[in-house]
């Protein structure tokens, strides 16, 4: 399972999940940018942990000073710096997200959404403590995680993307409360508020749980 996205579900195959998702869920995907967005200013620079193709980062660089986005594969990071073009507002980096190459206090607003928590297999706790590294005081870390409200809606979307072998077959004998696994390995659980609250609470931080859409579930967190 480890680095199933870098090795198995990246580039050109990632790009494929957004493009044949359901209408509701891009209605989810639509949310959570839009939510975002409204989360930022005009003078930030954004950090997004898990970047992909890039997809979020151009929407964000419509309104941030700047988004860095990074992913541990580098055929993402490859694909992202084609899908944005000549974007002077966006940059991509191959980096691991628990070992982020940033100083301290350098981002506004660091963005771990659409499950990231979930999809990076690292250690929860870690991915939340580099986040705030890297996040200078006043600033803001999102992370966000999938609504038990959205399961039968995500468990679509990814029948359709094992359907299309993108994914693994789904065992639908061990798929169930917020997990999906596969026969290949693939395995995606979720984050409930709180979770999210838990894990905040072991940082100097003032977390808040909103859920958007009846699909997300995201954990703001706000440095003093």
């Amino acid at each position: 399972m480890e680095n199933y996205y870098s090795n198995s579900l990246n580039s050109n195959k990632l790009q494929r999940c957004y493009e044949i998702a359901p209408v509701r869920v891009k209605q989810f995907l639509e949310a959570e940018v839009t939510f975002v967005l409204n989360q930022i200013s005009q003078r930030d620079t954004v950090l997004d942990l898990g970047c992909g193709y890039g997809r979020v980062a151009i929407r964000l660089s419509e309104k941030a000073k700047k988004v860095i986005g990074i992913d541990i594969s580098k055929d993402n990071i490859d694909l992202a710096k084609k899908f944005v073009g000549d974007n002077q507002k966006c940059e991509f980096y191959t980096m691991d997200a628990i070992d982020l190459k940033f100083p301290d206090n350098y981002f506004d607003t660091v963005l771990c959404i659409q499950n990231g928590i979930s999809a990076f297999h690292v250690d929860p706790l870690e991915l939340m403590k580099e986040s705030i590294r890297v996040t200078r005081k006043g600033g803001k870390v999102l992370f966000s995680s999938y609504s038990g409200k959205f399961w039968k809606d995500r468990l679509e979307w990814f029948q359709i993307q094992s359907e299309q072998g993108l994914i693994g077959e789904i065992d639908y004998r061990l798929t169930k409360n917020g997990v999906i696994i596969c026969k290949d390995g693939f395995k995606a659980t979720t984050y409930s508020g709180e979770q999210f609250r838990e894990l905040a609470s072991n940082f100097n931080v003032r977390a808040t749980i909103r859920e958007i859409d009846n699909s997300s579930v995201f954990c703001i967190m706000e440095l003093d």
